[in-house]
């Protein structure tokens, strides 16, 4: 399609300009997120924004739409003119393959700097000149210091999922790099929550944030279906068996890489097509067990919190908690990589005898009403068919 055969959409009715437009509608995207329709007019205009939003809600074309549409001018060697700070990873790869499409139909280019992959192709990459760097902050660091990277023509700072880059410890290492952008610039900072250390960062880096919210933290438990299973031990990997051959493609959280190794033979042992992804593994086995995953060729993914946090994929069917989440925040993050995108979506908490008083806390602290863990078998007839949970 061309620009004579434009046909706007309703990111057009936003205030985004034709090219754009054209590389959204090129890629898919014609409808706009709640969020991404609250957001893009305000920063299309210049003006730093502040977005509360959950994983899954849209975000990266929130900011990633009025970001590729404000570049000016021509990319220069190693000064990019936009760049995404992302706590993973991951993230960083999914951020900068969402915009991508959009990127190439507008001329603009996109590059994901990030540790585990080759920093030397990187390098190239940055000689030859990109407009958007999406990264981590670590390698970001690095590059820097080499001076193999120029933030002097920096237009637009984004700090992505900036509550997990705290929880991280990554705020030091932020703010370092925050201080190395010293031309005008727009920012735009997205985060689940903007208390604790991300409030820090509003205060001191924005200046007079217009801030757009949808999802607030505990209004986001109303989006999907809340499964609370009493399991034992030696029946439990069998129970998660059986769920993911109900609900289709399961991401099943545990707490340890060790754990989530023991998850995925045993899985294997019985006949479910199962990977997990954890800090341990190389990079190129992690993105090829998520590429496997996001194409459907991945039955169940097993993976610590840290591993998943780039994971960004609307039709998840279920979130499995191997063990019950630690907090509140935590099962919410974890669980938002379900019902997705309008999708239906069940979060499943799989708790042991002895956990039972730690659901009863965490259900206090989301709010929900669901009485004790009801006990299974995995040969419960009632694992074919979730909602007879919710009928009993």
């Amino acid at each position: 399609m061309s620009l004579d055969e434009y046909i706007p959409t309703g990111f057009a009715e936003l205030g985004v300009p034709p090219e754009v437009d054209l590389g959204l509608a090129a890629a898919g995207f014609t409808t706009p997120f709640a969020i991404q329709t609250k957001a893009i007019p305000v920063a299309l205009t210049g003006k730093d924004v502040c977005g509360r939003a959950r994983t899954g809600s849209g975000k990266t074309l929130a900011f990633g739409v009025p970001m590729l549409a404000r570049l000016s001018g021509p990319g220069e060697p190693r000064r990019p003119r936009a760049l995404v700070l992302v706590p993973t990873r991951e993230l960083a790869l999914q951020v900068s393959e969402v915009l991508a499409p959009v990127a190439i139909a507008c001329g603009r280019t996109v590059l994901a700097v990030y540790g585990g992959a080759s920093r030397n192709q990187q390098i190239d990459a940055l000689e030859i000149g990109v407009d958007v760097v999406v990264a981590t902050p670590l390698r970001l660091i690095d590059l820097l210091k080499e001076n193999e990277l120029d933030m002097g023509a920096i237009e637009i700072v984004v700090l992505d999922e900036a509550d997990r880059m705290a929880d991280d410890g990554f705020t030091p290492q932020v703010e370092w790099i925050l201080r190395k952008v010293t031309a005008p610039h727009q920012t735009m900072l997205f985060s689940a929550t903007l208390d604790g250390d991300v409030g820090h960062l509003v205060r001191r880096y924005m200046n007079d944030p217009e801030q757009v919210a949808i999802d607030a933290a505990t209004d986001t438990v109303g989006t999907m279906h809340h499964l609370f299973l009493a399991v034992h031990h030696m029946d439990k990997d069998r129970v998660v068996a059986a769920l993911a051959s109900t609900v289709g493609k399961t991401l099943v959280f545990c707490q340890t890489k060790r754990g989530c190794d023991r998850v995925e033979r045993n899985l294997l042992e019985l006949g479910v097509n199962a990977a997990a992804i954890h800090g341990d593994l190389a990079q190129a086995a992690r993105e090829r067990a998520l590429k496997r995953f996001s194409d459907g060729k991945l039955a169940v993914l097993v993976a610590t919190d840290v591993a998943a946090r780039g994971i960004d994929i609307d039709d998840i069917g279920a979130v499995i908690h191997y063990e019950p989440a630690g907090d509140g925040k935590d099962y919410l993050h974890r669980s938002g990589r379900t019902a997705r995108a309008g999708r239906d979506g069940w979060a499943i908490t799989l708790a042991e005898y002895n956990q039972h008083t730690q659901v009863r806390i965490l259900q206090r602290a989301l709010r929900l009403t669901l009485g004790p863990p009801v006990e299974v078998f995995s040969n419960d007839q009632r694992l074919l068919d979730l909602s007879q949970f919710e009928a009993s």
